[in-house]
């Protein structure tokens, strides 16, 4: 319905951060680096290791994100002579599950890049941002993205890897049915109906199998002027404006034909972007990651704001990935350093352009939108700032987007009812809460 970067990073310019106690600021500020790591919240040793879980942006050993995390750490170590960075990289499908098992075991990391933080930050497990970063780095960061990394106005989550989504059309299946892009839902239902005419094999695509369901679903959800929360930040699953935006997707697309030969239940998000790029598929809501994939095979596509009930869609899905930092092991002032340059403008940008990504930071988003190599990100850079994000502050969320990733597409179903569905799904949520 799925970022990292900051400032300088030379230890001289420890002055303007935070004063961290200890001897890691103290002697940082005098430029000593080679005694970096000598005293930290763990005792006396002369060396530290900290350890870091992260998530694998790569979508193949070409670009994995052992190679951007490799490359990191050693212009780390380098400076920092006494501090190893013991970095291991789990698949999506994996990498939640093992910080879980860690932490189970009591044996969490000092660092986990992962997609939820709230869970771990309710049980009091973390640090909070203003324990390790300083307070420019800490305003640096994108607000909406920071906003929802809080818990009782405490930053617990850092923002590591964003994006936006937007409307990808097929720019040749569009001009030979003689279409321009929608911006309504009505205007969407007639270019689909166009496109099935001319044999288009998914005239829209609409993925709401376990993949990803739940953002799909967002961002429907917001284009009929609802979503998974009211304005009081309460669940509102089943509130008429949502049963009216599945009512009209079942009714007016879905019961329609005019979302191709998968059923949407069954249909992922990777198979609707594989789709795309085969130029099977009309429409979709893509991310950024998208355009490479399609751009690789050949396809022509145009990127517009998703069409809404009455007009464009005032508020797009975002999507936002966490840095979090455990206690356990009391490495706070180390850890604080490392994320000092991990979020560096230099390395956010590294990491943003490496896997077609939005920075987190304002810093490093200036220099993109001002940079003619990030020019086709713009658009998800522009939509950023109103983008509105799941829930991701709430420790039910979890439970709510595994509920949703199993049932939602059964709502537009030929025999699917969705305000039983939605009712089922607030009944999930008021319960997890």
């Amino acid at each position: 319905m799925t970022f990292r970067k900051l400032s300088s990073v030379s230890v001289g310019r420890l002055s303007v951060r935070r004063r961290r106690t200890g001897t890691i600021a103290a002697v940082s500020a005098l430029g000593m680096t080679a005694v970096l790591g000598g005293c930290g919240l763990g005792g006396g040793s002369d060396e530290v290791t900290l350890k870091l879980v992260a998530a694998d942006y790569g979508d193949s050993s070409a670009n994995s994100s052992e190679k951007y995390w490799d490359k990191l750490v050693k212009e780390y170590e380098a400076q920092h002579p006494g501090v190893t960075i013991d970095v291991s990289v789990y698949s999506w499908t994996d990498v939640d599950r093992k910080v879980k098992e860690l932490v189970d075991a009591g044996k969490a990391p000092d660092m986990a890049q992962i997609g939820a933080y709230a869970d771990y930050a309710d049980k009091g497990l973390l640090y909070k941002a203003d324990e390790l970063l300083g307070i420019r780095e800490q305003a640096d960061f994108v607000s909406q993205l920071a906003s929802a990394g809080r818990i009782n106005g405490m930053q617990y989550g850092m923002p590591f890897a964003a994006s936006t989504r937007l409307l990808f059309y097929n720019k040749t299946l569009f001009a030979g049915a003689g279409l321009t892009p929608p911006t309504t839902w009505k205007q969407l239902a007639a270019d689909a109906e166009a496109l099935k005419a001319d044999g288009v094999k998914y005239p829209y695509a609409l993925p709401l199998g376990p993949e990803e369901a739940q953002a799909e679903t967002m961002q429907w959800l917001l284009s009929g002027g609802g979503g998974y929360v009211d304005s009081t930040g309460t669940y509102g699953i089943d509130s008429e404006e949502n049963v009216a935006t599945l009512n009209w997707l079942k009714d007016d697309l879905v019961g329609k034909g005019l979302t191709g030969p998968v059923a949407p239940e069954n249909l992922n998000r990777a198979a609707a972007f594989s789709a795309f790029a085969a130029g099977d598929v009309g429409m979709l809501n893509g991310h950024p990651s998208l355009m490479k994939i399609a751009a690789a095979k050949g396809v022509k596509f145009g990127m517009v704001p998703m069409p809404g009930a009455e007009g464009r869609t005032r508020n797009s899905m975002g999507v936002a990935d966490w840095m979090m930092s455990f206690r356990q092991n009391g490495h706070a002032e180390q850890v604080g350093d490392f994320l000092d340059f991990v979020y560096s403008e230099k390395n956010v940008l590294a990491f943003s352009r490496e896997y077609d990504l939005l920075p987190v930071t304002n810093s490093a988003s200036e220099a993109m939108s001002g940079a003619s190599q990030d020019a086709d990100l713009k658009p998800f850079l522009n939509a950023l700032p109103s983008s509105e994000l799941p829930p991701v502050d709430k420790t039910s969320w979890a439970a709510v987007s595994a509920a949703v990733k199993k049932r939602i597409g059964s709502a537009v179903s030929s025999d699917g009812n969705p305000a039983e569905v939605l009712r089922a799904l607030q009944l999930t949520a008021q319960k997890a809460e």
